[in-house]
């Protein structure tokens, strides 16, 4: 017998059971393992003792969302081992690259994402994992044949950046260190991401990390407006990134409350310094009309997916894990319907939300205002170039609003519609009215995920106009006035626009735009440089803008503006 298994074996003989969570943790994890690149074409995962006594593994069961494997054998691991847990069919293939131990009903583990989880004898979770394919941080890894590894097992808490893809040649490192092992030091506080309701009288809140077990369930770390009074609270397994609330008193209908978490620590005892705060209340079943179908877009850029941007247009509050994307087939059926959320996820009056199949591209392709709000679907269903049909179904499949988009919707003068949104510009118009739909601004970066739309128009606006400030400015450096700013205001979308800058003689000196389609607000602005890039002298400029739309609509400003520089 080995010496350290024996020293492992005489340890047992006082103390041989976990005592706290995470003294076992989930070290390596083997999703995808085809193609293989130097390992078995096994799922396995990799378990690891970060606790300061052996621990026996008898009993212990792994599982994931769809149930739990059988209990494992007798195995000692030691403080800082490593054991593989596979299947039966793997354990002899596996065992030729460090201790393996096999369970019944392993589970099946997702390519994409799926929620590990490691139980003690008794029943207590330890430690779990909820990873996606994004954790890889590598293209061509995460098609297979790698494995995910944590970086530091001694911050079992860190999520998504303490895991990345191993580097060992062959794809992983079962049974021994990782090939990413390192310090990976955890400084940052949990923040509340969103709260819902399970019952009028429990709400759960859902932070971005596992809070500490004992620091969540501290009723008095939580607080909730509206008069109503919180008087229990409990940490939820197995990731522990949950919070159960309960209150002394329903929550009333059609009422969104505010609740605020403030001391709250994560395993690693990072608190809350400033207080976070999320809604929350009681959801209804939307009818047609309440969501809306607000942005669309079908044809992406080559790097680039299709997203849906929907709006709440009604009074209340609707569970987007109860409503499905679809679009129709070539006879009309309603065809290709793809759950929004998997869990509860609100939609708060004027909220918006956005579906697409990769968030972090469209966080590269255009300004995410909300990246919260993002929902990942993959995938998607297929929305052509050409044509095509959106729809948002309730629980029951009854649509609560459809799109029937074509091509030619879009601003009849754009040269090229690749990665230009449709937008919708009055939420209350029509659906299927191709006048209520516009390309997005080119001012705008062509897209506005998650926020409002640069088509937007409220019918009680202004006026268009064009501002300039400051009236006089001075480009020299001195971070004091250095811009002139020129800012308009359309009465309606569809206006692209011209802008010319003259000197007092009337000679053109600076092209400053053409042919930009507008939103309905923005700005541009002029840093004092003529077209080749050459400072202008001092004086009065004319700033000419011209706006005009297909219908045949013009409108010309002139305004002044005098440059001026410090004297030497």
């Amino acid at each position: 017998m080995k010496p350290y298994l024996l020293l492992a074996l005489l340890a047992c003989t006082h103390l041989c059971t976990a005592q706290n969570r995470y003294d076992i943790v989930i070290s390596e994890i083997m999703a995808d393992p085809a193609p293989p690149v130097g390992l078995p074409n096994n799922e396995w995962i990799e378990l690891t003792n970060t606790a300061t006594l052996p621990i026996d593994l008898q009993g212990w069961r792994i599982g994931d969302a769809a149930g739990q494997s059988g209990p494992m054998p007798a195995f000692i691991l030691p403080p800082g081992g490593y054991v593989i847990v596979c299947a039966n069919s793997a354990a002899t293939a596996l065992s030729a690259f460090g201790p393996a131990i096999s369970v019944t009903s392993f589970p099946s583990l997702d390519n994409e994402a799926d929620q590990l989880y490691v139980k003690a004898a008794g029943g207590m979770t330890v430690h779990a994992v909820n990873y996606t394919s994004g954790w890889y941080r590598n293209e061509l890894k995460q098609q297979g044949g790698w494995t995910l590894e944590m970086i530091d097992t001694h911050n079992p808490c860190g999520g998504s950046n303490n895991w990345r893809a191993g580097n060992n040649p062959a794809g992983g490192t079962p049974g021994s260190v990782n090939s990413v092992n390192g310090v990976n030091t955890d400084q940052a506080a949990p923040q509340l991401n969103r709260a819902y309701t399970i019952d009028p009288e429990t709400i759960v809140l859902v932070f971005d990390e596992p809070v500490d077990s004992a620091s969540g369930a501290t009723v008095s770390g939580y607080d909730i407006d509206g008069g109503i009074t919180l008087v229990a609270a409990t940490t939820r397994p197995p990731l522990f990134n949950e919070v159960q609330l309960k209150t002394g008193s329903p929550l009333a209908e059609a009422i969104v409350y505010t609740i605020t978490a403030s001391g709250i620590k994560d395993c690693k005892g990072n608190s809350i310094g400033v207080r976070n705060q999320v809604k929350t209340g009681l959801p209804k079943d939307p009818a047609a009309g309440d969501l809306v179908i607000n942005e669309i877009l079908f044809n992406p850029r080559p790097n680039g997916f299709d997203y849906v941007e929907i709006y709440n247009n009604s009074s209340h509050i609707a569970d987007a894990s109860h409503l499905y994307i679809a679009n129709r087939n070539s006879s009309g059926t309603i065809s290709s319907m793809s759950l929004l959320s998997a869990s509860p996820f609100y939609m708060f009056p004027g909220d918006h939300i956005v579906v697409t199949e990769d968030a972090d591209n469209l966080a590269i392709n255009y300004l995410v205002e909300q990246p919260a709000a993002v929902l990942t679907l993959s995938p998607l269903p297929s929305f052509p170039d050409d044509k095509g049909t959106v729809l948002l179904l309730n629980a029951q499949g009854a649509p609560v609003d459809e799109v029937a988009y074509l091509d030619d919707w879009h601003f009849a003068l754009l040269t090229d519609a690749e990665g230009v949104s449709l937008e919708r510009i009055d939420p209350d118009a029509a659906s299927q009215d191709a006048g209520n739909w516009h390309s997005a601004a080119s001012t705008a970066g062509y897209g506005t995920p998650t926020y409002k739309n640069s088509q937007y128009r409220n019918p009680g606006e202004v006026a268009a106009s064009i501002g300039i400030s400051p009236g006089v400015f001075s480009p020299d450096g001195d971070g004091f006035d250095d811009i002139a700013t020129i800012r308009y205001r359309m009465d309606e979308p569809g206006y692209v626009a011209n802008i010319t800058l003259f000197d007092a003689t009337g000679r053109p000196v600076k092209s400053l735009v053409r042919n930009g389609t507008l939103s309905s607000t923005g700005y541009w602005n002029w840093d004092g440089l003529d077209n080749r890039g050459r400072k202008l002298p001092v004086g009065t400029y004319i700033i000419l803008t011209e706006v005009f739309n297909l219908q045949g609509k013009k409108k010309t400003f002139r305004n002044t503006i005098v440059l001026a520089r410090k004297l030497n």
